[in-house]
């Protein structure tokens, strides 16, 4: 028999084991929540709180944050955060804004995140945005309503929410078949999956992403267009980019805060949340009524920045 097995039988030593265990965790979750950071504090102690992650995308922040900015609701602390870098264009955007800037000595994309939702102790429901994402008009009041609606009418328990984005490994499919784009699109591609791997061509084939942006309509259009049918959501089973997601202060604390791991720990989060969400039978729920852009996977970042100098007007705003 397993030494363990007959340890468990006794009382006295599994109190004195659990009390050690919850110590080195409590210690743990310290850690997770200690860094080298400048904090220009402008928080309002909103329960809503909006993290937007900034700093190496400058060439597309002119029309990401012009999205950002108009369509922002009033009643949410927002905090541009830059991991591994002060960025001073950032400073004053947050300045002009009334928002709070989160700059992080270390550069590592889990600890910038926890940081700024532990300087936002009252924030209990929290939107976290990448640079690289044009949000459209009913972004953030779809994804809330989503939440709050699967939690009291559905069977489910929500991991987070995240709104149709037509580069990704799940909503892909989702998109062109609510923009019939799908026949066309298998014409010049094959086959579309719900597929999140890394090698999967919605994430390698900068092709592709030309294609989502320039084939399937306007995302301000089909958003409104979007907003206007009757309210649906789906189920993601698999793993799911979370570039634009909505999701508790109590599922980051029940799951420890994002891990805290050597290197930049750039997608870690993401592996974190999605194995939590199926391990803890928490629903990762994608509005059908609301989408926003992802500009490119890494693989096509290249390629994208290209064409998105020569094709501009179709990122920019467009007012329906």
């Amino acid at each position: 028999m397993d030494i363990f097995v007959k340890l468990e039988k006794n009382k006295k030593f599994m109190e004195k084991y659990n009390k050690l265990k919850k110590k080195k965790q409590e210690k743990e979750i310290k850690r997770r929540v200690k860094g080298t950071y400048k904090f220009v504090d402008r928080k309002k102690d909103k329960k809503n709180l909006c993290i937007i992650i900034a700093g190496y995308k400058k060439i597309l922040w002119e029309d990401v944050f012009v999205r950002l900015e108009k369509f922002m609701p009033k009643d949410m602390d927002v905090c541009i955060v830059s991991s591994g870098l002060y960025n001073e264009e950032l400073d004053k955007i947050a300045e002009k804004n009334k928002w709070s800037y989160l700059s992080l000595k270390q550069n590592k994309v889990t600890l910038v995140q926890n940081i700024a939702i532990n300087l936002h102790p009252k924030a209990k429901m929290i939107y976290k945005i990448d640079e690289d994402i044009f949000i459209t008009k009913n972004f953030f009041s779809k994804l809330m309503e989503t939440y709050k609606k699967v939690e009291e009418e559905s069977n489910y328990r929500v991991g987070f929410v995240a709104p149709l984005l037509p580069i990704n490994g799940y909503s892909n499919v989702n998109v062109l078949k609510k923009t019939n784009t799908i026949a066309k699109f298998e014409k010049k591609f094959g086959k579309p999956y719900h597929d999140g791997g890394g090698e999967e061509k919605i994430i390698k084939n900068p092709e592709i992403a030309k294609f989502m942006w320039k084939e399937i309509g306007q995302i301000d259009e089909l958003s409104k267009k979007f907003d206007q049918e009757e309210f649906a959501y789906s189920i993601c089973p698999i793993r799911f980019s979370i570039g634009a997601i909505l999701f508790s202060r109590d599922l980051w604390e029940a799951m420890g805060r994002f891990v805290v791991e050597k290197g930049t720990n750039m997608g870690r989060d993401e592996a974190q949340i999605c194995e939590y969400c199926m391990i803890e039978s928490r629903a990762i729920v994608v509005s059908e009524n609301t989408i926003a852009g992802h500009f490119s996977y890494g693989p096509q970042t290249k390629a994208m920045e290209e064409f998105y100098k020569k094709n501009r007007k179709i990122f920019e705003l467009k007012e329906v």
